[in-house]
């Protein structure tokens, strides 16, 4: 089964051809980080502008790069939730032209059960039960993913992401956007316990997580320095910062495997690109006993293939949408 995917949630826009949600046949990306940049922050309206800009000519591209033509597709797949809202709205008004002028199935795709599902491409041994960490600039949950399109939030984030907490530091230290790849490389050959950053705990919750403390530190620290005119070692604040995010997640990761039972976790997410994460992780899954599945990096961030992935498990779930498909700003991986 040959499924056409796009992906417009945020400040990429994506489209692919993916086969049977394991097979990647294509895949095209045009993103407008550069853009945003200048404002430190993703600008929806600027967003859903380049979104419109890009889509058609992506759309043509991914068939391009298949070798398929427009009667070989068999279903269109879409995220429509959760994201900006402009932005979901352009890649879902798309799709659904796209398939009533193909005359096939048109169906809806959660943005994180995607992320998810980029697992199954690089990994064909993936399958459910097993928990996976889904962490990027909009979402920080521990998923219980009992089923293809049956998942459980364990556990999760009160109130930033983790990713949030990435880009906003590397906005004050002028290190642009996306923040996570420069604070990752500016953390190689730091002392990750140079700075004391706090690590939350949720009283009666012990698989939630709060990151605002740990975001109000670091900025803290920065500017404190910066009024009293001293120089931070921005390698040692990188480093212990990356280790404060890490040491919220990697530990409860392991206690809800511990609680399930599964012995498999996967990543997902932008912020799983994240060398510290992805080491610390290693080393407790060894420890644990437990597999890991990790994606690779050019499947961590905003995709079409994985849309498609995890389009090819919801229709054969039975759902697929109708022409009255709207987008969704947030939404429950659960309900989605």
């Amino acid at each position: 089964m040959n499924i056409l995917a796009f992906e417009s949630s945020c400040d990429e826009t994506a489209a692919a051809v993916v086969r049977d949600g394991r097979t990647i046949l294509s895949s095209a990306i045009a993103s407008s980080a550069d853009m945003h940049a200048i404002y430190g922050g993703v600008v929806p309206e600027i967003a859903s502008r380049k979104h419109v800009e890009a889509i058609s000519g992506l759309a043509d591209e991914a068939l391009r790069q298949a070798d398929l033509s427009k009667k070989d597709i068999d279903a269109v797949a879409v995220t429509y939730a959760p994201g900006l809202i402009g932005a979901l709205l352009v890649g879902v008004s798309f799709a659904k032209s796209a398939a009533f002028g193909l005359g096939v199935p048109l169906i809806p795709v959660h943005h994180v059960r995607g992320h998810i599902a980029a697992n199954y491409l690089a990994h064909p041994d993936l399958e459910p039960p097993f928990l996976c960490l889904c962490v990027s600039g909009g979402t920080t949950a521990i998923v219980d993913v009992s089923d293809y399109t049956r998942f459980t939030v364990l556990g999760g984030t009160r109130d930033d992401a983790a990713g949030e907490c990435f880009d906003k530091t590397a906005r004050v230290l002028g290190l642009g956007y996306p923040g996570g790849g420069p604070m990752d490389r500016m953390a190689q050959g730091g002392d990750d316990r140079a700075f004391s950053f706090p690590r939350a705990h949720v009283e009666g919750h012990p698989l939630d997580m709060s990151f605002s403390g740990l975001k109000t530190a670091v900025l803290n620290t920065i500017h404190n320095a910066s009024q009293k005119g001293e120089e931070l070692d921005l390698h040692d604040l990188a480093a212990s910062f990356a280790a404060a995010v890490s040491d919220s997640l990697v530990p409860r990761v392991m206690e809800a495997n511990a609680m399930t039972g599964h012995g498999k976790i996967a990543v997902a997410g932008g912020v799983a690109a994240n060398s510290r994460i992805r080491a610390d992780l290693e080393r407790a899954c060894a420890q644990a006993g437990a597999r890991l599945w990790l994606p690779p990096l050019s499947l961590c961030g905003d995709n079409a293939a994985m849309i498609g992935s995890q389009g090819y498990y919801e229709y054969l779930a039975g759902r697929t949408a109708g022409w009255d498909l709207n987008a969704r700003a947030s939404l429950d991986i659960s309900k989605g």
